[in-house]
């Protein structure tokens, strides 16, 4: 194991035991590396991975602390790992929202208030005049997370953020023939947020379903002729 590892298990291993509570002030440079029988080259380089990752947080002079810890917070460290997903990985990510969110979809029919319900069409009509791809995602995103966070779940909001970025949508999007591809998705929205204003939770639940499908078996696709494309030659 690296040293640098070893030094990051060591300070998480102090989280977990309650030694580091969320919120507290790491012990002075000097002496936690003698604490944890670590060089301070370790120490810094470790602490420096783990802010990164969102379980420390520096404060300019004045040291460094353990953050909040909150998971919607640790997350967000994910991000990026999904962004620069592709083939395989992307499709695997893919995979895991549609196993989450159709069934968060499902759950909003009964808890969408008829304010939400009227923001979501708003939403669907600006996305439809949308002037580029971005634009459209853009709409894209704040339409599933409005549906999502009706169920009041941050964490399930913040994990499905995580799991389809904005770069990763624009991706596909353009990969997949814009214009069609723009197309497709307006007609499954409007099948969303039909199934959700008649507070049909399985329908809403089935729609969503074969939302995120569609583009799902759209990546395996695009895999398989990526793979065979050689052979073809």
């Amino acid at each position: 194991m690296a040293l640098t590892d070893e030094a990051m298990d060591k300070i998480k291993a102090m989280i977990v035991a309650g030694e580091l509570a969320p919120g507290s002030r790491l012990p002075k440079e000097e002496l936690l590396a003698s604490q944890l029988g670590l060089s301070r080259n370790s120490l810094r380089e470790a602490v420096r991975a783990l802010t990164a990752m969102r379980i420390l947080v520096a404060r300019q002079g004045d040291g460094t602390y353990v953050s909040s810890l909150e998971p919607q917070l640790l997350l967000e460290s994910l991000s990026f790992a999904s962004d620069v997903s592709q083939g395989h990985t992307a499709l695997q990510l893919f995979q895991i929202r549609r196993l989450l969110e159709p069934a968060a979809t499902g759950m909003a029919a009964t808890l969408l208030t008829p304010d939400d319900l009227r923001d979501l069409g708003d939403i669907l009509e600006r996305s439809k005049s949308s002037a580029t791809v971005e634009d459209f995602v853009a709409h894209d995103i704040t339409f599933h997370a409005r549906i999502v966070e009706a169920v009041g779940n941050p964490v399930l909001s913040m994990l499905l953020r995580v799991l389809s970025t904005s770069t990763q949508r624009v991706r596909i999007v353009r990969a997949g023939q814009a214009r069609r591809a723009v197309a497709h998705a307006h007609r499954d929205h409007e099948q969303i947020l039909g199934a959700l204003r008649s507070r049909d939770a399985l329908l809403a639940a089935s729609a969503a379903t074969v939302h995120i499908t569609a583009v799902e078996q759209w990546l395996a696709a695009s895999l398989t002729e990526a793979a065979e494309a050689p052979l073809a030659g």
